[in-house]
């Protein structure tokens, strides 16, 4: 009988994980690859703020259709990011104002190939200009976002101005383990069935 709980219980965790580990792309792929330059800099790592992931998804979602050049993204010289009329809009989208995200940093990198050149996405933010703003110590927040070649990271900040915290989601320390709802219902109901037999 012991044999059967034991068969049962790791059936379980497969169910329950199986979601985790299918859902790795680019942006879990650079959150992890930033967090270790971060770590290898002596510096904390950053916590994973959704609504700057929303943000990062809406500015990327407007770069889509602009061309990889060599001075856009990482290469872009300071003071000629592309501006975007409809930023309060964009904002609103993600339940944010500009009072809140005034100290944030929107970093956006333009690479070909995007999925097939992890090692280059991560390149493009460790080795350039951005190398700065991941080496500050200010900056304790991130979300990432991605659309055809471009992906964008938003550092975010514990101050008011640069906390993203408008929305009602709450920023995660490191790895989140998300489950449905179905799933609980599923393996509470297994459980029951099993000790019932």
């Amino acid at each position: 009988m012991a044999t059967y709980k034991l068969l049962l219980i790791y059936f379980i965790l497969i169910f329950l994980s199986r979601h985790v580990l299918s859902d790795i792309d680019e942006e879990d792929v650079l959150f992890i690859g930033i967090n270790s330059y971060r770590a290898s800099q002596n510096l904390t790592t950053l916590n994973n703020n959704e609504n700057a992931e929303c943000l990062a998804d809406e500015i990327a979602d407007q770069l889509k259709n602009k061309q990889c050049t060599n001075d856009t993204g990482s290469a872009t010289v300071p003071g000629t990011e592309p501006q975007f009329t409809d930023y309060p809009n964009i904002l609103a989208k993600c339940h944010l104002s500009v009072s809140d995200t005034r100290d944030g940093l929107i970093m956006p990198a333009c690479v070909p190939f995007l999925e097939s050149s992890p090692s280059l996405v991560l390149t493009n933010f460790t080795k350039s200009q951005y190398s700065l703003s991941l080496n500050d110590s200010k900056f304790t927040g991130m979300g990432i976002g991605k659309e055809d070649d471009w992906i964008v990271v938003v550092l975010t900040t514990h101050t008011p101005q640069g906390s993203f915290s408008t929305a009602t989601k709450v920023d995660s320390n490191g790895f989140t383990f998300a489950i449905g709802f179905f799933n609980y219902v599923f393996v509470f109901i297994l459980s029951f069935c099993f000790f019932l037999c």
